[in-house]
């Protein structure tokens, strides 16, 4: 591994992971949020307590939030923005220290849009925006209704199955592929290499999970290389092709959203459809109603995003002295956004910790964030959970659970890792409609 990668480690993951420790040590409930098992396993209880302690926090390392109406206006306000290596106080030298060391085009550092502001985000998200309009996620259902039923074909009736790796997974890496203009033998290696760069979204990893992920990171630089290249000789009808021959993007700026969009597009559904499958197999009495009123299967995605969201955090940081919520924020100041606090957030969802599929207002959840960083990809999530689901339960009518399911050890994206289930019988497919 390249020395200057330890040193983007110290500076970044290394020093908040050591305060994070230290303060969860004396039974700080933030620390064990962002990086205890609690805040794996079941963030809500302490989410819950921190929620008592006002509606805007104080912690080690940052201001934090868990409530609706806050989490929303930071979102939407333009005195705030994201920013990387400034996000937590980190000290000054470590956060020059991580700027000499830029990494590859990647979700997680700029030229990525996910972490850059106007005008730089603005330039970076109006060309990748075509692709998500409603026309363009309609011409994708046939594709997901296809792709779904093949893996449900193949799920093996009467046996048992890992619903991440055999399923959840593999719906939304064949749709991403299929925009990005991938060619399907390849899907192993974005998974392979999603989950290693995942946890970059986190605060304080490890040293050999940060080791993991920049290596993971500079194959897949290698490899969107080639594939752009590629794109240029023989562009196809795809995004990245489109992105390419426009030519308004460089090729680090490319290499930076298609990274992003392969990483937005996977993990955010992966999860959504994982915590489906289990909250629905915990609540049977709401799988019941659902059986009974199809058409409620859209609200019951909104109510698992709602519910046990695919996005538990993000961030923002005061472009100026701001006051906000009774305190006063100065510039460079970070504001951790608890999404799944937001969530559950009493004065807005009555009951929060019930799961209810007819929950008339759980569209108001933030699990897609807000603001111009909303999620472009979010109606394409929305269908790809309504049909996978349904199609799930549809096709095998008495799965259940074979084995505690396993959650990922990550805090900012919530969702298991392995989800062993006994699939039963298999019903006949639906038949094709005709128009």
């Amino acid at each position: 591994m390249k020395p200057q990668y330890w040193f983007r480690w110290l500076s970044v993951q290394g020093a908040p992971r050591l305060v994070l420790r230290r303060q969860a040590k004396r039974g700080d409930a933030f620390a064990e949020l962002m990086g205890g098992p609690g805040g794996f396993a079941d963030p809500y209880p302490l989410i819950e307590r921190l929620r008592g302690r006002g509606r805007l926090i104080r912690t080690s390392i940052s201001w934090a939030t868990f409530d609706h109406e806050l989490c929303r206006a930071i979102l939407r306000d333009n005195r705030f923005g994201v920013r990387t290596t400034e996000s937590f106080d980190i000290p000054g030298p470590l956060q020059k220290l991580a700027n000499y060391f830029p990494l590859p085009p990647n979700p997680v550092e700029p030229p990525s849009m996910l972490v850059i502001n106007p005008p730089e985000h603005t330039k970076m998200r109006k060309p990748v925006a075509s692709a998500f309009t409603p026309r363009a996620i309609g011409r994708l259902r046939d594709r997901v209704e296809t792709v779904t039923a093949e893996l449900l074909d193949a799920l093996p009736a009467g046996g048992s199955a890992d619903l991440i790796t055999a399923f959840a997974a593999q719906v939304p890496i064949a749709i991403i592929s299929e925009m990005l203009g991938f060619p399907d033998s390849d899907k192993d290696r974005f998974l392979h290499w999603g989950d290693e760069l995942t946890p970059l979204l986190d605060v304080g990893i490890s040293w050999r999970a940060h080791q993991r992920a920049l290596q993971a990171m500079e194959v897949m630089n290698a490899y969107f290389d080639e594939h752009i290249a590629r794109l240029r000789r023989t562009p196809g009808d795809d995004i990245l092709s489109a992105l390419v021959t426009a030519g308004e993007l460089d090729l680090f700026e490319l290499k930076a959203s298609a990274s992003l969009l392969m990483g937005a597009g996977f993990e955010t559904t992966v999860n959504l459809i994982g915590n489906g499958v289990v909250q629905l197999l915990d609540h049977p009495e709401q799988l019941a109603r659902l059986r009974a009123e199809p058409e409620l299967w859209p609200n019951a995605i909104e109510e698992v995003l709602r519910f046990d969201s695919p996005v538990q955090t993000t961030a923002r940081t005061a472009m100026c002295d701001v006051e906000i919520a009774g305190e006063r924020l100065r510039a460079g100041d970070t504001v951790v956004l608890s999404l799944a606090g937001a969530n559950r957030d009493p004065a807005v969802f009555a009951e929060p910790d019930r799961f209810d599929i007819g929950r008339a207002n759980a569209k108001e959840h933030l699990s897609f964030s807000n603001g111009i960083h909303v999620c472009l990809g979010a109606s394409l999530a929305r269908m790809e959970g309504v049909y996978a689901l349904q199609a799930l339960f549809d096709r095998f009518p008495d799965l259940q659970l074979d084995g505690p399911p396993q959650r990922r050890e990550l805090f900012t994206l919530h969702g298991y890792e392995q989800l062993p289930v006994r699939l039963g019988r298999r019903a006949p497919a639906p038949e094709p409609t005709t128009v």
